[in-house]
């Protein structure tokens, strides 16, 4: 799986990069390496320990920012206070040296996360820290801070120009028509490519500040990889950012493609198909170039943005789909297996960013999608669809509501070799079902620290939690066998109404992502990691008599079904190594 690229082409594409914003025909694929608060997961000695196999699968990887940002513990970094110093609370600078370095020598190259719209002061407002690059001093003044930023409105008077973007009240907004704004970003850029050692960067709330700002200090840096964050659902907006990037004509980075986002959202998510049919930059082969996909990030995740179902098949679509995909932290963490087998097959068709689309449409109850990459054709259906032939394609890999297929011509050979290496789910012991109540469990991470835990749950009409947020004080039960806290929340009798919703925090904040309720559910950080089966294992046996043959994972979930007269080897073809149950016999796939 790893990268194989003669000097010559490798050149060619930095060279080309290095005008254009991000490279044409690009055949990598990117992860999203945090999620909001994943400190203890993501921080940066963590990330290197598991480079031997992110490496395998990833071109690139996008990182929090990593410049101080007033304290080292329980802090996102998007308010920056010094952009020299680079000790964070994801780790200190020697230890993102050493992990940019390990990646590198494996070909995988770092995007930093750049928050250039706003900054913040060392104890007050505008007290912006001196610092010293190449024997040069840089240092920001109230003449640096746009003259609307609130801060006027509270004892300071800064002398700027009037903000070219829109304002951002958590700290003060810079005015980028300063020269002296525009040599202490330049500085700041310089130093993370030339000195720290990123490939590209991530420009934070790029609705902020004119487009043509990051324009400039791309073409200066002559970065490889440039995308910014323009947080929109309207395309034409995106294309007009990613337009107003230009430099002598040329584009100068990238995008998120925000609107394929909320596409998916609706249609993989909520059954919606004919929204994939909608205008995106992946979509358009103008612009495809310049589009980094994604399914969620760590924003969209916890806002009440984040894809509602179907992550798997969400990622099989990003995965099948023109432009760079961007894999979402958790999503990769939760769902690897079937990840790395999507990235194989993206990579063994060829795909890159700017092949074209052959056919794409609703069908049955589902969706098809058909991308010509530079090794053959990759197929992709999506929920049920049943009337389109797949002759002369073989298929690659599946999961639950998608299907990718491949010319037969295509060899994928190395696929079965991509095992898991996930253990199946086993309720702990110190869970115990509640006869006739709403109950669920959390399991708490460990960067949440101690402290009590709450939940809340609701559904259209109703909350079960009080009404009043965080809700109710759940019960601790006991520990995981990874040491780990487990809470317990016990509702009112299930008589009540049947809950869809479920949040848990640590009195408020932090809190999980909205989750889709599960009675008896066991929930970690990430979601739904299995439950107590309102049918049970005790029943299954019944479904061998029905029309179909289920199979169940050893804490009573559905994991698939398959028409009756199939044999064992046909229900179990293709699913990850474990323990299931048919009928009432235990089924290990080695």
């Amino acid at each position: 799986m790893r990268k194989i690229f003669t000097f010559v082409i490798a050149l060619f594409i930095v060279m080309q990069a290095a005008a254009q914003g991000w490279p044409k025909q690009y055949k990598g694929v990117m992860l999203q390496g945090f999620a909001w608060d994943s400190y203890s997961e993501s921080n940066w000695a963590n990330l290197e320990k598991q480079a031997d196999e992110i490496a395998d699968y990833f071109d690139l990887i996008w990182v929090p920012n990593s410049a101080y940002a007033g304290s080292m513990t329980m802090n996102m970094g998007y308010h920056p206070v010094y952009w020299f110093k680079q000790d964070c609370a994801f780790g200190t600078e020697n230890e993102l040296r050493s992990m940019i370095k390990t990646y590198k020598d494996k070909g995988v190259g770092f995007i930093a996360d750049i928050v250039i719209n706003h900054r913040n002061g060392v104890q007050s407002w505008v007290d912006f820290p001196a610092e010293t690059y190449k024997g040069v001093t840089y240092q920001l003044g109230l003449s640096d801070v746009c003259k609307n930023d609130e801060c006027s409105k509270n004892g300071y008077k800064p002398t700027g120009a009037t903000d070219t973007g829109e304002g951002w009240d958590g700290a003060r907004d810079l005015d980028h028509t300063s020269a002296n704004v525009q040599n202490n970003v330049n500085a700041y850029l310089d130093f993370l490519k030339n000195d720290i050692g990123y490939v590209g960067f991530r420009y934070d709330f790029v609705k902020g500040y004119n487009p043509k700002y990051n324009g400039i200090y791309n073409k200066k840096a002559e970065v490889e990889y440039s995308v910014g964050e323009y947080w929109d659902g309207n395309v034409a907006y995106v294309k007009n950012w990613i337009n107003g990037t230009k430099q002598d004509g040329v584009i100068q980075s990238a995008a998120f493609d925000f609107p394929l986002k909320y596409y998916i959202n609706d249609a993989i998510g909520k059954g919606q198909w004919t929204r994939l049919n909608g205008s995106s930059l992946a979509s358009d082969d103008n612009y495809s170039r310049y589009s980094v996909t994604f399914v969620d990030n760590h924003d969209t995740y916890r806002d009440g943005n984040r894809c509602p179902a179907n992550i798997e098949a969400a990622n099989a679509y990003i995965m099948s789909m023109p432009g760079t995909p961007c894999v979402f932290f958790d999503h990769w963490n939760k769902y690897k297996t079937a990840i790395k087998k999507m990235i194989f097959v993206r990579k063994a068709v060829g795909m890159t960013n700017t092949n074209a689309i052959v056919e794409k449409g609703q069908k049955d109850a589902g969706y098809y999608l058909k991308v010509k990459g530079d090794n053959g054709t990759l197929l992709l259906l999506l929920g049920q669809v049943s009337s389109l032939s797949t002759a002369g394609f073989k298929l690659a890999t599946e999961g639950t509501m998608y299907k990718m297929y491949v010319d037969d011509n295509v060899n994928i050979d190395g696929i079965d070799d991509i095992k898991s290496d996930e253990k199946p789910f086993t309720m702990p012991e110190c869970c115990k079902p509640e006869e006739g109540k709403m109950y669920a469990f959390f399991e708490v991470p460990e960067n949440w620290g101690s402290g009590d835990i709450y939940c809340w749950c609701w559904n259209n009409t109703k909350n079960f939690t009080g009404g009043s947020w965080p809700g109710v004080k759940c019960t601790k039960v006991g520990t995981s066998d990874n040491g780990k806290a487990i809470w317990k929340w016990v509702g009112p009798t299930s008589t009540e109404g049947k809950p869809t919703g479920i949040i848990f925090s640590k009195n408020g904040a932090p809190q999980t992502a909205d989750f889709e309720y599960h009675e008896g559910g066991y929930f970690d950080s990430y979601g739904l990691c299995g439950t107590f089966s309102e049918t049970g294992i005790n029943s299954i046996e019944a479904d061998l008599t029905t029309k179909e043959i289920r199979v169940y994972s050893t804490a009573g979930i559905e994991i698939r079904r398959c028409k009756k007269g199939a044999t064992i080897e046909e229900a179990i073809n293709g699913l990850p190594s474990g323990m299931y149950i048919i009928g009432k016999k235990k089924i290990v796939i080695e």
